[in-house]
């Protein structure tokens, strides 16, 4: 489940308060272990995901950032021109040792009863941050420079591509059973757009990933079933059942699961939430969400 370990987990608000820097917190090996198997030990989900951030691996190729409490993530140098490009170099996977080192632990924990899962944002999606600094609701920079500075925008997602490629096979090498890979703001693109500027860099990582660990699998979190279609018959995808309602009773999260495992089909589809378990989520309603998955 996509953000099955965070703030709606009481474990977790009682380590955070201990803890108070979220990058601390997904940055040092043992925490990231304790987290990432907090709803294993509650819920006892198919897979237990690492807990960290799509941002995590920019450091490790020249992009610094923080984390600020009400603000989230801020990128420090934001890329917007060919200037900006110089500060990109080849990621540094010593930098992510944590990551690794992470991985290999939990595989030892959960070995046999849960496959342990690694993941990395897709380009595009990675792009919105750098270029605009912080999160947004309209991405207009990044948008504008499909038209007034394509070439810087390409030349940042090829290397953004390569950067995230060679990250997923590193995690996979450190054992990780599966990677998923999420285009969170995809979905902002018009279909036409998403064709250009996001398709063809997700299409290149899952070409080289495959022909570096041919037995992996490679899951894609993308909005909407239109961008499952673009997308083609290929990659699995993951979603899409709206985290609002595991606030509602459960018989209505029953149904709606229901109803996103038939619009989805058979095959290549795994069930998640279309976005992050929300803040304030009720716990029980998590629960109740993984007992009806097992049950289909």
């Amino acid at each position: 489940m996509m953000r099955q370990a965070g703030r709606y987990m009481a474990v977790y608000r009682k380590l955070a308060e201990k803890y108070t820097s979220f990058r601390e917190r997904s940055e040092t090996t043992d925490l990231i272990v304790e987290i990432s198997l907090q709803p294993w030990e509650a819920f006892h989900p198919d897979g237990v995901i690492i807990f960290s951030d799509i941002l995590t691996p920019l450091p490790a190729f020249g992009v610094p950032f923080d984390i600020e409490e009400v603000r989230g993530p801020v990128i420090q140098s934001p890329i917007r021109s060919e200037e900006g490009l110089k500060a990109l170099h080849p990621i540094e996977l010593e930098k992510l040792q944590f990551v690794g080192d992470s991985l290999r632990i939990l595989c030892r924990e959960v070995e046999g009863h849960a496959a342990v899962l690694g993941f990395v944002g897709a380009p595009w999606t990675v792009a919105t941050y750098i270029v605009e600094e912080r999160t947004t609701r309209t991405y207009t920079t990044i948008k504008s420079m499909c038209h007034t500075a394509p070439q810087v925008l390409r030349a940042l997602l090829s290397h953004l591509t390569k950067a995230i490629s060679d990250y997923i096979v590193f995690q996979v090498e450190s054992r990780a059973h599966c990677i998923q890979i999420f285009d969170s703001w995809g979905g902002q693109l018009p279909p036409d757009m998403w064709d250009c500027w996001s398709k063809p860099y997700i299409e290149e990582i899952v070409s080289t990933v495959r022909s570096k660990c041919p037995k992996t699998p490679l899951v894609l979190y993308i909005n909407g079933n239109g961008g499952r279609k673009r997308l083609g018959s290929g990659i699995s995808v993951q979603g899409n059942v709206d985290p609002a309602y595991l606030f509602s009773p459960l018989l209505e999260l029953t149904d709606e699961i229901q109803r996103v495992v038939r619009c989805a089909g058979p095959r290549g589809h795994i069930l998640n939430l279309g976005h992050g378990v929300l803040v304030g989520t009720p716990e029980e309603a998590v629960a109740h969400f993984f007992e009806v998955a097992r049950s289909l």
